[in-house]
């Protein structure tokens, strides 16, 4: 039994060590915005933030995340009170298929978590790793931008009710 602790809650989870953290996350815990794509790590649709920092879920053991702070996608925000990256990909019409998009948008949290106003270059790296075959990168380049504005302007306005 190893516990899990996803989008703030611990879950106690009878999976074996060497479990890919997608599988839980899918199979145990009904979180479904992460997908199984290549499971090799080559497509990124499985990507999940685990403290702070983008990982592919389908080639990340459990034993490796235990004690971790995980987030999903279901874990950013919802449909009434999405979260600044889902905004702008759903104001940007960013998705086509929708099968990358929930890896590219936890990639961009990712990057907007450490680095809020980052470069066209440093957005391009950053979701290089995730495969969108659909061709729809320039509207996702610009959704990223548009989040790191409603970041930006949500920390300003919770600034601005402190003081």
């Amino acid at each position: 039994m190893m516990t899990l602790k996803v989008n703030g809650r611990d879950h106690q989870v009878d999976a074996e060590a060497d479990t890919p953290l997608l599988y839980v996350l899918r199979n145990d815990l009904a979180l479904n915005a992460a997908k199984f794509g290549c499971g090799l790590g080559q497509c990124g649709s499985c990507t999940v933030i685990v403290d702070g920092k983008a990982v592919l879920s389908c080639v990340t053991p459990l034993v490796l995340v235990e004690g971790k702070p995980v987030t999903t996608l279901e874990g950013l925000g919802t449909v009434a009170t999405p979260a600044p990256i889902q905004r702008a990909f759903m104001e940007e019409q960013a998705a086509q298929c929708g099968y990358c998009i929930a890896g590219m948008m936890m990639r961009a949290q990712a990057l907007l978590m450490r680095n809020p106003k980052p470069s066209d270059a440093q957005i391009r790296a950053e979701l290089e790793p995730n495969l969108c075959r659909c061709g729809t990168h320039m509207r996702i380049l610009r959704a990223v931008h548009r989040a790191a504005r409603l970041m930006d302007t949500a920390d300003a306005a919770s600034d601005r009710s402190i003081r």
